[in-house]
This record gives structure tokens, C-alpha cells and sequence, in this order.
């Protein structure tokens, strides 16, 4: 097992362990996390990342269930979440989700790209949306798209609202065609 894989189990029984100081051992102090809710740089703000997350659900716990074993740098890992959400959760528009009760389990990845022995960029991805619909959220419409119906109903069809858009962005028509939704 290479270094980089040694780091990341490591990492994997600090967060399990919710022991943030041990988490923040193996990041460099300039690193750099990303995740769905924003980018976090240093020490300070990668800790309070962590803090949020063990907040919300206090019985957090990851489970690596693949890792691309011909790829040591970035360590990619596919993980399951698990967790019960007793405490505020922080969207990330600032407003606070108080607990649900409710047990997640979500699908997730990441990408740690390593230098010196330490993590110097890490990537974290999963699906919003399961998470909050796992917590009993679901969709509202916003504004934009509130307006987007009112206009259909109100005589201009989709295919043109598509080909109106297809100047600026391309690929909305492609990927709207290929899925037969004009």
C-alpha cells in the first residue's frame, strides 16, 4: 500500500473517530477542501467544515467501499455516508436545518491530491438532493423557473424556449434532444 493510501485510512478513522485535531494532521496548512457547500482554505476554515458536519449528524461515520487502486495521486475513494441528523445543519445559503431524526445513508466521493506527505487539495462530491430527501425535503420551484412555466402555459412551447436559449448554451440542446424532452 502506498503513502498516499495509508493517509487516507488514516483520515478515514480520524473522521470516524470525530477527532478534528488528528483530521487536521493530514491536511497541509494551506490545503484546500471543496465540497458541494463551498471551498474552505487552511486550518480554521477546513476544521470548521468538519465541525458542521459532526454537529448535524454526531454519529457520523464513513465507509470507503472502493478506492481506484491504479491511481495513488489524487487517492480517489467512493465512500456510503451514514449518520442521524439530531443538529442544525448550515445550507449553504446561511440558513439552518434544525434535526430531523431522520438516518441518512449517502453515496459520496473524493479526490485527495497529496504533496509532502500531507493533503494538499481535497474534493469531496455527493447528491445534495439525496441528502435532503433523505432528510424530507423536496423541490420547490424557484422564481426563474416559476416564470419558465408561466411563459409555456402562456403560448411559447419548450422547443422554442430551447431553441431561444440554444445561442447562448449549446448543450442544453443536445442534452434536452438526446433525452427526447423539446
Amino acid at each position: 500500500m502506498s503513502d498516499f493510501w495509508a493517509l487516507k485510512h488514516r483520515m478515514a478513522d480520524a473522521i470516524n473517530a470525530h477527532d478534528l485535531h488528528e483530521i487536521l494532521s493530514h491536511y497541509s496548512p494551506d490545503a484546500v477542501y471543496v465540497g458541494p457547500s463551498g471551498v474552505a482554505e487552511g486550518f480554521e476554515q477546513i476544521a470548521w467544515v468538519y465541525e458542521q458536519i459532526f454537529a448535524a449528524f454526531p454519529d457520523f461515520h464513513v465507509t470507503a467501499w472502493y478506492e481506484v487502486a491504479d491511481c495513488e495521486n489524487p487517492a480517489v475513494t467512493e465512500w456510503t455516508y451514514t449518520g442521524t441528523h439530531t443538529g442544525p445543519l448550515l445550507l449553504p445559503d446561511g440558513r439552518e436545518i434544525a434535526g430531523t431524526g431522520c438516518r441518512i445513508t449517502l453515496r459520496a466521493t473524493c479526490t485527495s491530491f497529496v504533496e509532502n506527505g500531507k493533503i494538499k487539495t481535497h474534493r469531496e462530491y455527493f447528491d445534495q438532493l439525496e441528502l435532503y430527501s433523505q432528510l424530507g425535503f423536496g423541490l420547490t420551484k424557484s422564481r426563474h423557473a416559476a416564470h419558465n412555466l408561466h411563459v409555456e402555459r402562456n403560448g411559447q412551447s419548450r422547443t422554442e424556449e430551447i431553441r431561444r436559449l440554444a445561442p447562448r448554451n449549446g448543450n442544453v440542446v443536445v442534452k434536452l434532444r438526446r433525452h427526447g424532452r423539446t
